[in-house]
């Protein structure tokens, strides 16, 4: 039987958005995987690592399904939901979850580690990183691209003016102006569908910068204007934007 509006804004409102796990949208939304296989990756590296810090884990979601951890295994988050999903999560495999609050700065030696990974930070500290990196260690993330899902933005905010945060070429400069070597820099466009408006609900409650300040009660006439579309033609379709950095710190 078909939901109402408001059935499945009700449903999406009251969802758990803790952690970085988005199994509640199966069947609801779909989106593409970058080609590259950020968590195959990790888990390489990870295997071949002796010292490894994960920033900004998020629920510990990725760390967790690595299957060999090195003896010394870090990780950072600073929401308080996430840093206690982390710590049920991680601590059982030895890891060592640190809050680190709003702070800029690492919570570790210089030259602490091997390896240095993050999936979609909020933001970069290539200086910190480079600090807390061993001679010869590297850092791989996965990060968000520029103008990613941009059409579900300018659904509900408008036409936006072009922005260079995300920019992969900007993350190179940074890298190599923190004294890193970019080895790889790649960028893929994926697809994405939105099934129903509750769908919508959970990822803008989730991804909190691609409609900043969202609300139901803010965006209500947005949200039914999205329900109305879907009724109308069918999924909603957007576009998400992925890039992957790789850089080591010079011998």
């Amino acid at each position: 039987m078909t939901r109402t509006f408001d059935e499945l804004v009700a449903e999406a409102e009251s969802a758990s958005v803790d952690g970085w796990d988005f199994s509640w949208l199966d069947g609801r939304a779909t989106e593409e995987r970058p080609s590259w296989g950020y968590a195959r990756l990790v888990a390489e590296r990870m295997a071949r690592a002796t010292a490894a810090l994960d920033i900004q884990t998020g629920g510990g979601e990725v760390l967790a399904s690595v299957p060999h951890l090195p003896a010394l295994t870090a990780a950072t988050e600073s929401w308080p939901p996430n840093v206690a999903r982390a710590s049920h999560l991680l601590r059982p495999r030895g890891v060592v979850v640190v809050d680190t609050g709003d702070g800029s700065r690492l919570p570790f030696a210089d030259d602490a580690f091997d390896l240095v990974v993050s999936r979609h930070p909020v933001s970069t500290g290539w200086e910190e990183i480079a600090r807390v990196l061993q001679p010869g260690g590297t850092y791989l993330s996965q990060e968000v691209g520029p103008r990613s899902v941009a059409e579900v933005t300018e659904f509900f905010m408008g036409p936006q003016p072009p922005g260079y945060a995300r920019d992969p070429e900007r993350a190179r400069a940074a890298a190599e102006s923190a004294g890193l070597e970019v080895l790889d820099l790649r960028l893929e466009s994926l697809r994405t569908v939105f099934h129903d408006v509750g769908a919508v609900i959970y990822f803008l409650r989730k991804v909190i910068w691609i409609v900043p300040g969202f609300t139901v009660d803010r965006y209500r006439a947005e949200l039914r204007a999205f329900h109305d579309r879907i009724e109308a033609d069918g999924p909603f379709v957007a576009h998400a934007t992925r890039f992957l950095i790789e850089a080591r710190k010079p011998v």
